[in-house]
């Protein structure tokens, strides 16, 4: 099912159409670029379980630091929509490409200045601020490159082909997870305790300066999409007369639009955000179980997750949409409590099986997910529209998702309550899927 209502830019698809080679190639960069962006982004998470705690917010109990961790990491969501709403509005009105690349510029150095910040102890308070400046630029970045790398490939897809090369942006989450993890893992391996604290953890973030050659790549050989460019053409005149505003657009016609776009994925980002952050922190600090293992698991469930995207996407380009999308919601919502009674059992095995059942729906919604944005808004609002609803899911699910686990343990004393509050979010995503079924259902 196609959830885009009918755009008068579409123009012809053959006159601009680009060939194979060049398919691949922007698919193959977008899909890069998505990768390096979350790598830059996961391994603030993983870090902020693990050490920033005591490295940046030494005061007070164990539980304290790793919620002001936490607070910090959730700071990179709350912007994140700033970033989506500057770089929407100048994607839509400029184009996708600059947008793309100033995005992976301000990652990389975002990343590069948090592994060579200096700590608490070094510096003082200073070094609590500068983290979260520094989280900040993070968040701006990855506000601004999702929205790019989602319509440099679905705008140079293939007709019936969206979701499948969509899904190669999203792959960059598995991919960034996967790799984020690996680098931790040999960084604990390579180093003692004492070291990881002092120098180890910082490598994984040094890493992330590779970022500013993708960029230049990008900038040097990617060319700007067929459809942003039949737009741009058609758009053109009418803007003499009256200057377009993709935001001001977006804000008094679409704002429905976006926050059900929003509603339905907030479920998935902070599941996501609670498997490979929250459990992480759970697992090692309350259940004792060991901070390799638990990385190796997550590393390993991440990886099956670049097998189920792509065909939970491949399937939404034959059924439609909103069919793959509820179906990953369902089954969350059915997941939520066996997840955490998994668990619960401290044993590794049963932390795989729960992990990975999870991570099979939300390779479903995520799947689709990219292409079913895109179609929600037509060219010449779509990198403001998507972007906004994507961000806005993200503060409210996955910026705030394990800091507010870690307020449920505290407040309750039993992980009932984290199932408890995905259950909630899963409910409001198969409610807001509904109403976009029913809006689509009407268009056509």
């Amino acid at each position: 099912m196609d959830t885009a209502p009918p755009s008068p830019l579409a123009g012809n698809p053959r006159s601009t159409a680009p060939d194979d080679r060049h398919r691949r190639r922007v698919a193959g960069a977008a899909a890069l670029a998505s990768a390096v962006e979350w790598y830059d982004y996961f391994v603030f998470g993983i870090a902020a379980a693990l050490v920033l705690g005591d490295l940046y917010f030494p005061a007070g109990s164990a539980t304290a630091g790793v919620l002001a961790a936490f607070a910090t990491f959730a700071v990179g969501f709350l912007a994140r929509p700033v970033g989506g709403i500057i770089a929407g509005h100048l994607g839509d009105k400029r184009g996708r490409k600059p947008m793309l690349v100033l995005a992976l510029t301000l990652m990389g150095l975002a990343t590069t200045g948090i592994g060579l910040l200096p700590t608490y102890e070094s510096i003082g308070v200073a070094a609590p601020l500068l983290l979260v400046l520094l989280r900040v630029m993070q968040g701006l970045a990855v506000g601004a490159q999702w929205g790019g790398a989602m319509l440099m490939a679905t705008e140079y897809a293939p007709e019936g082909k969206r979701g499948l090369y969509g899904s190669l942006v999203q792959l960059g989450v598995p991919i960034g997870v996967v790799t984020a993890n690996t680098v931790f893992l040999a960084a604990g391996a390579l180093t003692d305790d004492a070291a990881f604290a002092s120098w180890g953890w910082r490598v994984p973030f040094l890493v992330g300066f590779l970022v500013l050659g993708l960029a230049w790549y990008i900038h040097a050989r990617v060319e700007e999409t067929p459809e942003f460019r039949e737009a741009e053409r058609t758009l053109a005149e009418k803007e003499k007369s009256e200057p377009r505003s993709p935001l001001r657009t977006i804000l008094r016609r679409h704002l429905g639009t976006v926050f059900l776009a929003g509603g339905s994925f907030a479920v998935n980002t902070a599941t996501f955000y609670i498997i490979i952050t929250g459990v992480l922190d759970y697992s090692t600090r309350e259940l004792g179980m060991e901070r390799e293992a638990v990385l190796t698991v997550s590393l390993c469930v991440s990886l099956t997750q670049l097998a189920l995207i792509p065909a939970a996407a491949a399937l939404s380009d034959r059924v439609g949409r909103l069919r793959i999308y509820a179906a990953g919601a369902i089954g969350l919502l059915a997941w939520a409590f066996p997840l955490f009674l998994l668990i619960d059992t401290a044993s590794l095995l049963w932390l795989a099986v729960g992990t990975f059942v999870t991570s099979c729906f939300l390779s479903i919604m995520y799947g689709p997910q990219a292409a079913l944005f895109a179609e929600l808004f037509t060219p010449e609002m779509r990198y403001t529209g998507a972007s906004l609803g994507y961000q806005i899911a993200a503060v409210f699910g996955g910026g705030l998702a394990p800091f507010v686990m870690v307020l449920l343990l505290e407040a309750t004393g039993t992980s009932m309550a984290v199932s408890a509050y995905i259950t909630v979010l899963a409910v409001v995503a198969l409610g807001s899927i509904r109403v976009l079924a029913k809006r689509a259902a009407a268009r056509e």
